[in-house]
């Protein structure tokens, strides 16, 4: 039946809320005399870091700030400045949010219980994440797969790095694969496989509130935010919405029936 499960890191595993990325890129900015948003700076979330940077400079009221302070745009050598410079300054902040989304190990305990494989993709390049993956681990999360977004020759929304998590893990068939992630870059990169997809909505991206000030929440307000991401994400195709990975081991349970009567995703 299933053999394995490919996660996303930020907003998915860890950082409740994908804080740590948001808040290298305003630095990073800021630091370049141009000013952004928490929610500009969210807008390509998913995507590779540099390709980040690129996305943010098209946007066009960041564009305009960049031109007038600089009197022209970046050039392919100033963005690979750029994103050497966003290095240091993630892995900062992925250094301050490091906690598991609650119920993660909880979660990983039943997915190993079923005898599948861990493996996980991200749009972090690799010489951000050393600390959090031992962050991680010393917390009970230890993947069996990680592929950073510098390590694939194309980046999400393609179906690269899933892939290749599926090659190191020796998976036979891309249907017998689940991608888990917040954002609609993953979830493309999860379908762009061949693979079910189970797109989360409170704990990343989609709602975008750390875990102190999701609690604190009213519950009228979580009840409307939580029904605004799920409608954020449809347009993403995937196959399952849960509100965090804690619900993802009724979804698993759910594909094998599906995958017992010979459906695929």
């Amino acid at each position: 039946m299933l053999e394995a499960v490919i996660f996303d890191w930020a907003g998915t595993l860890v950082d409740f809320g994908s804080r740590a990325p948001l808040k290298a890129f305003v630095e990073l900015f800021e630091e370049q005399g141009v000013a952004i948003t928490l929610a500009e700076a969210r807008e390509p979330m998913g995507t590779e870091k540099r390709e980040h940077i690129c996305r943010l400079l098209q946007q066009p009221r960041i564009q305009q700030a960049w031109v007038e302070h600089h009197g022209q745009l970046p050039t392919s050598a100033k963005i690979d400045a750029l994103y050497q410079r966003l290095i240091p300054l993630q892995r900062e902040q992925i250094g301050l949010h490091t906690k598991l989304i609650p119920g993660t190990v909880e979660m990983l305990a039943a997915v190993r219980a079923r005898g599948l494989k861990v493996g996980t993709t991200t749009g972090y390049g690799r010489a951000m994440i050393d600390n959090l993956v031992s962050a991680a681990a010393a917390q009970g999360l230890v993947p069996d797969c990680i592929v950073a977004a510098d390590e694939v020759p194309a980046t999400r929304p393609a179906a690269t790095a899933a892939l290749a998590n599926l090659v190191q893990l020796g998976v036979s068939a891309v249907q017998h694969c689940v991608k888990v992630d917040d954002t609609a870059p993953g979830i493309s990169e999860g379908r762009n496989a061949g693979m079910w997809t189970v797109a989360v909505a409170i704990s990343g991206n989609a709602v975008g509130l750390g875990e102190t000030e999701w609690q604190q929440l009213s519950p009228e307000t979580s009840t409307r935010l939580r029904e605004q991401a799920y409608h954020s994400l449809e347009h993403t195709g995937a196959h399952y919405f849960i509100d965090s990975v804690a619900d993802l081991p009724d979804v698993l349970a759910d594909i094998e029936r599906r995958l017992a009567r010979g459906e695929k995703p």
